[in-house]
């Protein structure tokens, strides 16, 4: 039986920073248009509950599917966790897994009754739909016979989820509108959160490459991945300056910085730059609300 630190190490808390950024950017841009504070902080705790589920669903999903392809037997480097040292058994994985799932159902199902009054309506219907698609997209990175995360498309995943869905999904069940600007502020904010997807790969090229999991990284190389990561963080500050969310430069030094340390390092020396990335996107995503 695992000990309570290495199931929580497993669900890797330093991401769940990040799996909010577009929440709060989508909950913040629909805060002026909102008819109930009570029901806009309602709303918003269930939609922060129903993002951290999946992202820790995500990250256990992912250990199980690395593990069960020995993808991260012989990491040098990095933190051991639960499967990879032994701690937990696959068995429990799976059941942890499991409860991950109903949480996602339940905070989901209950976060869309807030928003709409009730379940049977169009966009009720919809947004249980697209619950249901994230918590597939979550399971299925790197767990299973037809994960996407091998194949080169984990990033176009995390665009998609944690970027576009997130933010509009949040911003929608608030105002129950949608903007030009909210997209381009989707688009914007999601381009970092695959950042934190691409240094992971870029991180783990060598090992993945001996595993056969082709990541877009991996497909680069490591010279074009960096270019596309540095790619991704200028996007993110171009787009929210032309839509005139100027305090969003703030975290230009920050970028550059931070870029020029992925250009001048390697391998598991990345693995520093993880929280960086992380905090530094959700502090933009709380800029661009203003």
């Amino acid at each position: 039986m695992a000990s309570i630190g290495k199931y929580v190490q497993s669900f890797r808390l330093r991401t769940l920073p990040l799996s909010m950024s577009g929440i709060v950017l989508g909950s913040g841009l629909a805060f002026v248009s909102v008819e109930s504070y009570l029901r806009f902080w309602v709303v918003f705790a269930l939609a922060i509950c129903t993002t951290l589920s999946l992202q820790i669903l995500s990250n256990l999903s992912n250990e199980l599917g690395d593990s069960q392809r020995g993808t991260d037997d012989n990491q040098q480097g990095r933190v051991a966790y639960g499967l990879q040292s032994g701690e937990i058994s696959e068995k429990e994985m799976k059941n942890l897994i499991k409860i991950f799932v109903g949480l996602c159902i339940v905070f989901g199902t209950t976060l869309v009754w807030t928003a709409f009054g009730t379940l049977l309506s169009v966009e009720s219907i919809v947004f249980l739909g697209l619950g249901l698609l994230a918590i597939v997209g979550a399971m299925t990175y790197t767990l299973g016979r037809h994960n996407y995360g091998y194949i080169g498309l984990g990033d176009l995943g995390v665009f998609i989820f944690f970027g576009l869905l997130s933010t509009m999904g949040s911003y929608y069940l608030q105002a129950k509108v949608m903007t030009a600007d909210v997209v381009w502020s989707a688009v914007a904010i999601a381009l970092p959160i695959v950042g934190v997807l691409n240094l992971n790969n870029i991180r783990d090229m060598d090992n993945d490459k001996a595993h056969e999991k082709r990541t877009f990284a991996g497909l680069l190389g490591k010279t074009g991945g960096k270019i596309y990561h540095a790619l991704l963080l200028t996007g993110c500050l171009l787009i929210f300056t032309l839509l005139g969310k100027y305090y969003t430069l703030l975290a230009l030094p920050v970028f550059v910085w931070h870029i020029y340390y992925v250009f001048t390092h390697q391998d598991s020396q990345l693995d520093k730059q993880m929280p960086v990335l992380m905090f530094t996107t959700l502090a933009v995503a709380i800029i661009a609300i203003f």
